[in-house]
């Protein structure tokens, strides 16, 4: 079994994301293809994380991607996720009964009765499709018919129990505020999903293209499948070759194997501004590749906080905040002039995105 190091695994893991090793696709379409997932649960940290991956996308490109190319909904994890459109369907087929599962025990404690939610399921699709799309406020006021409270959680967790049944997802901002559209309207309606054990090796191979190399436990942390259901995913994964990477087994397709030889790439580190929540922070069991312990938690805060850090050649070397249209870096100490010139650039390109409109 062939040895990567810890540095040269985490270059091909930020590579396979497209944060690194100069990649930077196209236009929206093609940074999801690679990446399969971005975290949406801030729609503007989910556009930062395509431009941070792309080359000169704009803000109205991500706008315009909605509804053709990218539907948002709650996928992985059962978190907020933008997916490509074409892959929305059977990710719900497997996903959505894991996490509706998960959920029924917080629907009994709102007073949810499965009638309740049956009609609340009705009635937000219904509403959606003849006045859509609407945003959570008014889709609330329209809860009240059934006797959902105005406040509190239960009309988010209606709203989010018909998504992931497959009816509504995420449509278009206005004014800056979330809507809810008919799924049928944004993803044409196929045939019936794939069995589950073949469509959790489906997002298994899908993970370990945009992730690798990792372990099973990544893919089990990451995709918040049962554990039993993810392995059978993970051992029907085909062509892949096992490599060890700090005394411990991982997997990465065989076809990539060739990159743990390559020479050092040349030139400046590359570098990133990631976003909060960004998916290669949190798509693996542990951090250790990416951020140095040391820090780890000026990333990670507590109280569910992921914040925006700077990458260079995939490892985190500051975090960064918005400043109106500027961004303010705090590192985790001193930077050689490559990386502070890197940043400057990346810092220009956020100003860019930021400035590009959405309309």
């Amino acid at each position: 079994m062939p040895i990567i190091t810890p540095e040269r695994a985490r270059l091909m893991r930020a590579r396979a994301q497209g944060v690194a090793g100069g990649v930077r696709d196209g236009d929206v379409a093609q940074v999801v293809g690679r990446a399969f997932a971005i975290q949406a649960q801030d729609a503007e940290a989910a556009a930062l994380g395509l431009r941070a991956r792309g080359a000169r996308i704009t803000r109205r490109d991500v706008s315009a991607a909605y509804g053709s190319a990218l539907v948002r909904g709650w996928f992985m994890r059962g978190t907020l996720h933008a997916v490509a459109a074409h892959d929305a369907r059977w990710l719900l087929g497997l996903l959505g009964p894991v996490f509706l599962a998960a959920s029924r025990r917080r629907y009994a404690e709102l007073g949810l009765d499965e009638r309740l939610q049956e009609h609340a399921e009705d009635l937000i699709a219904e509403a959606v499709g003849a006045d859509g799309p609407l945003t959570r406020a008014e889709l609330t006021a329209r809860l009240a018919a059934l006797g959902v409270p105005p406040t509190g959680q239960a009309a988010f967790h209606l709203i989010r129990r018909t998504a992931l049944r497959g009816r509504i997802c995420h449509g278009p901002e206005r004014a800056g505020e979330a809507t809810f559209a008919l799924l049928d309207d944004l993803v044409p309606p196929g045939g019936p999903p794939p069995p589950a054990r073949e469509a959790a090796a489906e997002l298994a191979r899908r993970y370990l293209a945009a992730y690798a190399p990792a372990s099973a436990g990544d893919f089990i942390a990451w995709s918040g499948l049962p554990a039993g259901l993810a392995r059978q995913g993970w051992h029907a994964l085909e062509d892949v070759a096992e490599a060890g990477i700090g005394g411990e087994v991982h997997v990465l397709p065989r076809t990539r194997l060739a990159e743990a030889e390559e020479p050092e790439r040349e030139g400046p580190p590359d570098v990133r501004l990631l976003p909060a929540y960004d998916g290669y922070l949190v798509g693996y069991r542990t951090r250790d590749l990416s951020v140095p312990a040391a820090h780890a938690g000026r990333v990670w805060p507590g109280g569910g906080q992921i914040r925006p850090v700077v990458l260079a050649d995939g490892l985190a070397v500051a975090t960064w905040t918005r400043r109106e249209r500027a961004v303010g870096v705090t590192p985790f100490g001193p930077l050689p002039p490559e990386i502070e010139a890197g940043i400057a650039e990346e810092s220009a390109d956020v100003a860019r995105f930021l400035a590009s409109g959405t309309g």
